[in-house]
């Protein structure tokens, strides 16, 4: 029993040294990535780095907390050194986050012309998908349009963004084209049956064509589906819609 608590003792022992030396370990390894990250912000800030991500990925946390005029010091210096690799970000920034579109358009079409015979994809999303919607928020329907049919036939229809068929459905609409408008609305529901923003269009544009109805019907759907809607905790889009304005809607069309 003696030999049991002997052994046993030098294995707590063993297991507190180990324990008591990873914790120095690891506080002289947080004391260096500290040190090393302060080193990397002062560079940054001084503007001494050649990186361009390093000042990409420095702006992304003040952007993102709605300091853009700091954040874009950074960002455009980052557009300076690497214009392919960062001219995307900044007009999705400028879409996205602050509905500068002129200016959003202007990096998207830099970015165009420096990549010829290559559809580029500024974060992910398709050149001509994100120049719709700069359009479609300058109310230009007609630009926006031709933009998204050119993403469509680039992308293939099976592919491309299903806010695509969206927006084409909602600039027919403000064209007063409603039957052009409701059938672009039921091609994203081809995509998928659950797409709130087409079935509030289609209401939108019965009611214009006295079909109250089918509005009816649409109305329904959409507010059944809105747990579908395109959404993003951080960005409001253009085409975002809201169960308060389809409860709205649904009491006008109940008052006909």
């Amino acid at each position: 029993m003696k030999k049991f608590f002997k052994i046993f003792g030098y294995i707590v022992g063993a297991i507190l040294v180990i324990a008591i030396g990873f914790g120095i370990y690891l506080y002289f390894w947080n004391e260096d990535r500290i040190e090393k990250s302060k080193e990397l912000s002062e560079r940054i800030e001084s503007f001494e780095s050649t990186d361009s991500d390093e000042y990409m990925e420095y702006s992304v946390n003040l952007n993102k907390a709605g300091d853009f005029e700091n954040g874009f010091k950074f960002l455009n210096k980052a557009v300076e050194l690497d214009p392919k690799l960062h001219l995307g970000y900044r007009g999705w920034i400028r879409l996205r986050k602050m509905r500068d579109y002129d200016k959003a358009l202007e990096d998207f079409d830099r970015l165009d012309s420096l990549t010829p015979n290559f559809v580029d994809a500024p974060w992910g999303e398709d050149i001509d998908f994100l120049r719709a919607e700069c359009y479609f928020g300058k109310k230009e329907y007609q630009k926006t349009i031709d933009l998204l049919n050119r993403s469509i036939k680039n992308q293939k229809e099976d592919w491309a963004d299903i806010h695509s068929f969206v927006y084409l459905g909602l600039c027919e609409f403000e064209l007063g084209n409603y039957e052009k408008a409701i059938g672009e609305f039921q091609r994203a529901l081809k995509q998928s049956e659950y797409v709130p923003e087409s079935f509030f269009g289609m209401a939108k544009a019965y009611q214009k064509l006295g079909q109250i109805e089918k509005a009816k019907e649409n109305i329904l759907k959409a507010e059944s589906n809105m747990q579908y809607k395109r959404d993003d905790v951080y960005n409001e889009f253009l085409n975002e819609i809201y169960m308060s304005e389809i409860q709205e809607f649904k009491q006008q069309l109940n008052n006909k």
